[in-house]
């Protein structure tokens, strides 16, 4: 999963991803204050290759939500 500091493959296992993204989200986006998609796509640049897969990982687990215009992004409570 990590290699250097980066993360060279997500898993596919829900459990598993979780391990992966919930740090991930921790340490990238702060709690209430809302990141545009750009944002969103720009802070694991250094850390995984694919961000807007990446993105979406977080949005179907529930840790980022999008607005409903789709103009930005928060991080959820459950990793608070």
């Amino acid at each position: 999963m990590f290699t250097d500091g980066r993360v060279k493959t997500i898993p596919r296992r829900t459990a598993r991803r979780a391990q992966v993204l919930e740090p991930l989200t921790r340490t990238l986006f702060n709690p209430g204050r809302g990141y545009t998609e750009r944002e969103v796509n720009e802070a694991p640049a250094g850390i995984h290759d694919d961000s807007p897969a990446l993105r979406r990982y977080l949005v179907e687990a529930g840790l980022l939500t999008r607005t409903h215009d789709g103009s930005e992004y928060r991080r959820t409570s459950i990793t608070q």
